[in-house]
């Protein structure tokens, strides 16, 4: 499964358990070349996902084998403090349809 066709299955669950989603599409660039639009630091996670109750989610999505880069993992830890972080894999989607079907378990 590509990063793309997992990503596609994660928003789907989330707007089906009434989530609001927010992905930074790339775009072509006059050279061709795919490029996300930013002003700022590098490595923004893939989804942010807001419930009204049950939370709010900031993902990092990989395929198979990927890994995080410094700046996405940079970006994680800024987050922490303020969203549930998650580094999601294709084998995680059962859990994934858990999570965003139920509230976060209180510690």
């Amino acid at each position: 499964m590509t990063e793309a066709q997992f990503q596609a299955q994660i928003i789907q669950l989330a707007r089906m358990n009434g989530w609001r989603v927010f992905h930074p599409m790339k775009m072509q660039a006059r050279d061709g070349t795919w490029r996300t639009a930013l002003s700022g630091d590098r490595g923004w996670p893939d989804l942010v996902l807001a419930h009204q109750t049950r939370g709010l989610i900031v993902a990092e999505l990989k395929a198979d084998k990927g890994r995080l880069t410094m700046d996405q993992h940079q970006w994680l830890i800024a987050l922490a403090p303020w969203a549930e972080i998650h580094v999601w894999y294709p084998n995680d989607l059962d859990s994934i349809a858990a999570r965003l079907s139920t509230a976060p378990e209180k510690n």
